[in-house]
């Protein structure tokens, strides 16, 4: 049995849209809406409904892909189709980096909020923004628990799934309504970032939507997608799964910020929202109007719903190194799936190897998200240029999904990632790229032990992302002050550089496009 047909498809579509809120409905709602209003106010609702939008014109292209390639693992696969191993290499690896790290983070997440607890065990767990020694052991065991339920097959992590995901639903919405209903301000808008009088600030509007969480969470529309391999009738399920997913996590989120802004006690807010210091914000928000058996009940969810997203995020990352192992770019072994469960359960071993040490690297969810939220935006750039490409190279390619007017959608989706990119403010962009250079090694033994079959068209085929990812951080080194360049480009004029540079690349990117091996190997396959 091939390690493809191994793969079972037991995913429907109810199924496959829980994956992805259970993905999307994780830390980020116990600790998003917190760290928006320490960076933008008032104006952090504006950060949620302009990362909605821009993650939904992404969404887009990942949907005809996800519905055309249903594979497991298929976000890493993109780029290897449009435009070679090379590419496919760059955005498989950074597609991994944001989505394995997912899975410490939701741990550390549940960790954080039991410090709160009013016992002393437990207040030592969380010390002055870092986890201790003894809350990343606790971090850890949950990181097994989420390896265990999806190491027995995937109907066993699609029914836990979508248990979880229904109580990750219903608990942030009773909570933003009943946090609304106990004691709202109104006041609280009036206030600044720094405390006095509240003044719309753009820039940090834009800043609390690249690190804050908001893209982060939003993220996990692209679990439906990684899953297709698994899904009953992909043509239907993905685009159901990844759309339905972001619009109900969108009202969650935009429920959650409203009463987080509105709640805050305001003699809390004399030095400004930048100054605000939660462990855990709802909860504390709960107890401070004296309901507390809704503090109790938060306390729960912040171990059901970060473990739900890590269950999730588990069963995706597993199957992103399947996928770049048969992009033909990682060991064999990583891609071997067990005959009777389905699973590729070496990838998942190490999954949970690199989640440990992400764990001891980065002991906090601040920091590990703000790690996770740029890497992700780096992941948006490949898809809206492949899926433009493979119409012109690949056509007689089934599409069970054809997304109308997205040759419009595609570059403006490319144009607002690229966007999203330059609001996470440098040093942040420079890090993460060079963070990309460093698993360069690893393709170059493969392209050597292939005798560098081609390798000339796969180069030619990634100049343009290389290109791009060295331009960009480039522009975010000299742009302006408020996204923390050295301020050579002022703010304003910055922003439509960056725009104008991501049409020009687009331009470059759709041109670089070829009809690859991969592409015509999966011609020749024939529908799936």
């Amino acid at each position: 049995m091939s390690n493809e047909s191994a793969i079972r498809r037991d995913v429907g579509a109810i199924a496959l849209m829980f994956t992805g809120l259970g993905s999307i409905i994780g830390s980020g709602w116990l600790f998003g809406a917190a760290k928006a209003a320490r960076l933008a106010g008032p104006d952090a609702i504006w950060a949620w409904v302009i990362g909605a939008v821009v993650i939904l014109f992404v969404a887009f292209a990942y949907a005809e892909l996800g519905a055309m390639f249903p594979e497991s693992g298929g976000a890493v696969r993109y780029g290897h189709y449009s435009h070679g191993s090379l590419v496919g290499f760059v955005a498989g690896w950074a597609a991994w980096i944001a989505i394995v790290s997912v899975i410490p983070v939701e741990a550390e997440a549940s960790v954080q909020y039991m410090s709160s607890w009013p016992w002393k065990f437990a207040q030592g767990l969380y010390v002055q923004g870092d986890l201790s020694w003894a809350g990343i052991a606790i971090a850890a065991c949950l990181v097994v628990v989420y390896f265990m339920i999806n190491f027995w097959g995937v109907k066993i992590f699609a029914k836990t799934n979508s248990a979880i995901t229904f109580v990750k639903l219903v608990v942030p919405a009773a909570t933003a309504v009943l946090l609304i209903a106990s004691g709202f301000h109104w006041e609280n808008f009036q206030v600044g970032i720094h405390g006095g009088q509240h003044v719309h600030d753009l820039s940090a509007v834009l800043t609390a939507v690249a690190t804050s969480g908001i893209v982060f969470s939003y993220n996990g529309f692209q679990s439906p997608v990684n899953l297709a391999g698994e899904s009953r009738n992909p043509g239907r399920d993905v685009p159901f799964g990844i759309f339905g997913s972001l619009l109900l996590a969108t009202v969650v989120y935009l429920l959650l910020q409203m009463a987080f802004l509105g709640t805050v006690a305001p003699e809390h807010l004399h030095e400004g929202w930048a100054a605000l210091k939660y462990s855990s914000p709802f909860a504390q928000l709960a107890l401070a109007l004296n309901l507390n058996w809704l503090a109790l009940m938060l306390y729960a969810d912040a171990f059901v719903s970060p473990s739900g997203t890590g269950i999730t995020y588990t069963a995706t990352t597993a199957r992103m190194i399947y996928g770049m192992e048969r992009n033909g770019t990682l060991p064999k072994i990583l891609g071997k799936v067990h005959p009777r469960f389905g699973v590729p359960r070496p990838a998942m071993w190490f999954n949970l190897l690199v989640s440990f040490i992400f764990l001891v690297k980065f002991p906090g969810w601040d920091k590990l998200a703000e790690v996770i939220s740029v890497a992700t935006i780096i992941t948006y750039l490949v898809g809206p240029i492949s899926v433009m490409v493979l119409r012109r190279t690949a056509p007689a390619l089934k599409r069970p999904l054809r997304v109308p007017g997205l040759g419009f959608i595609a570059p403006l989706a490319f144009v607002l990632a690229t966007l999203m990119l330059y609001w996470a403010r440098w040093p942040e962009t420079g890090e993460i790229m060079f963070l990309l250079i460093l698993p360069m090694p690893v393709y170059f033994y493969y392209v050597v032990q292939g005798g560098w079959s081609e390798f000339g068209k796969h180069l030619r085929g990634a100049w343009w992302l290389l290109v791009y990812l060295v331009t960009v951080a480039g522009l975010s080194w000299i742009g302006s002050a408020q996204f923390g360049g050295m301020g050579y480009l002022p703010y304003g004029w910055d922003q439509l550089c960056v725009a104008i540079t991501a049409l020009l690349f687009y331009w470059w990117g759709l041109r670089s496009g070829w009809r690859t091996p991969a592409v015509e190997a999966a011609e020749a396959a024939g529908p799936t």
